[in-house]
């Protein structure tokens, strides 16, 4: 085994290790870089070790690399679209929805749990929290769900998925951090979004499908509220007026963007100041609650970009150490063809979000092997959205799925983690049920960025 091939092995085990430590990830990541710097100029002074490393101008590439990464126009999106989310969630637009798509779909079997899907698809185009989405449909949802006698793994299993999709329908901030490691004009932040809206409109509607079909052949899970209110045109009214202040926003965001008419950049302030007219028209946008929002605004994006500093440096160390050369070797070397290998890099990915969280799988992996799966021919936005997917899964895989964490924050007391663990099962298969949609029918992702092309 060549002293190169030896060297990333063992980056990566420091890594995987230290993360066992509890310091948070950011010092990992930096901390794991110089300590195989120092590894590395030992081994080439004191052993002569042949290492495809130039190790002074490497590590002098890390403040250069940091400055272009706060200098980078897209991630300026990044904290935007984040105050748009946090702000939203102020507004009380959740609230009012809730309580009127309640009325409108209250007489299905299963309907309040169709209702949560709905919202949180809403949500999720307005906002990339998981954390806030998560947290916000399970304090409206699961009292009134618990109440009417749904199960309590249906219950909290809808809630947990739904708030998960605004990481992949966009505005979303994780196709922004993607966007910025791939640095390619072939999958800019625009394209990213536009391959991801099918997709995430159709896990929603296989999450929808389940509750239905459950519901129908199952009806002790959801039972239908005997005290209803009878569907009525104040009732759809009602909806309508919910529905469209928000529309209007995700139309403004998105269809500025997808028309050409604004830079994903550009929509993003467009998007915070909007969240903040909603939030004003909703008599919520005091004082307080903006201080709030910038305060959560600042400590998110600060979170994720000390990960970025320490992902940078990781990166480039790893570079220097020739992992680009090992990782590409090692795929290229697999017995298994091109769709082999895409098969093997998504598996490995899903694996790794039992343990991992997006952010570090994001900066760290997807820059390793996009070059190599864009070199076997494929479409560099088809696969990003594939990986995207894929991570989307690692907020309801255990240990480490984070929205598994965020709604047990807000259950009754008698829901335990069992029941929360198994409410996610099904929808952790409709997920990967969608990701092998998406890899056999590619047009689910290219046909709309193609279309916007072509015009």
């Amino acid at each position: 085994m060549e002293i190169s091939t030896i060297f990333v092995i063992g980056m990566f085990a420091t890594f995987g290790v230290l993360l066992f430590s509890g310091f948070p990830v950011a010092w990992v990541l930096a901390g794991t870089a110089m300590l195989w710097t120092t590894i590395g100029i030992v081994a080439v002074e004191q052993f002569g070790a042949d290492l495809w490393f130039d190790w002074g101008s490497s590590i002098g590439l890390v403040p250069e690399r940091l400055w272009a990464l706060v200098q980078s126009e897209t991630l300026v999106a990044l904290p935007m679209f984040i105050f748009m989310g946090i702000m939203l969630d102020q507004s009380g637009v959740a609230e009012r929805l809730m309580q009127n798509m309640v009325k409108l779909f209250g007489g299905v079997r299963g309907g309040y749990a169709v209702t949560v899907v709905v919202i949180g698809v809403i949500l999720a185009a307005t906002t990339g929290i998981i954390g806030a989405s998560v947290v916000l449909l399970g304090m409206l949802s699961l009292p009134i769900m618990m109440k009417s006698g749904y199960s309590k793994e249906l219950a909290v299993g809808t809630a947990c998925a739904s708030g998960t999709l605004g990481i992949l329908i966009p505005p979303s901030i994780m196709l922004v951090l993607m966007a910025d490691r791939l640095a390619n004009p072939d999958a800019s932040v625009g394209d990213l979004f536009m391959g991801a809206f099918f997709p995430g409109m159709i896990l929603g509607s296989l999450y929808v499908a389940y509750v239905l079909l459950l519901s129908y052949f199952r009806p002790h899970v959801a039972p239908v509220d005997p005290n209803r209110e009878a569907v009525s045109w104040t009732v759809v009214w009602g909806v309508l007026k919910a529905v469209m202040p928000t529309a209007g926003l995700i139309l403004a965001v998105l269809g500025s963007i997808f028309a050409g008419i604004a830079t994903p950049t550009e929509a993003s302030g467009v998007g915070a100041a909007g969240a903040m007219g909603l939030a004003a028209a909703n008599r919520r946008l005091t004082l307080q609650v903006l201080k709030d929002s910038i305060r959560s605004t600042t400590t998110t994006a600060s979170f994720i970009f000390a990960i970025f500093f320490g992902a940078t440096a990781f990166s480039v160390v790893l570079r220097g150490l020739g992992g680009d050369e090992v990782i590409e070797s090692m795929l290229t070397g697999l017995p298994l063809g091109p769709d082999g290998i895409l098969i093997f890099i998504l598996f490995v990915v899903f694996l790794l979000g039992f343990f991992l969280d997006w952010i570090e799988i994001t900066l760290i992996i997807l820059p390793l092997v996009a070059p190599v799966v864009e070199s076997m021919g494929f479409d560099l936005v088809w696969f990003t959205i594939l990986f995207a997917v894929c991570l989307q899964t690692s907020f309801l895989t255990p240990p480490v799925g984070f929205a598994l964490f965020y709604i047990k924050g807000v259950c009754p007391p008698d829901v335990k983690i069992g029941h929360i663990y198994r409410g996610v099962v099904p929808f952790i298969a409709l997920q990967l049920f969608g990701l092998a949609m998406f890899y056999v029918f590619p047009q689910i992702i290219t046909w709309l960025p193609s279309v916007a092309y072509s015009n």
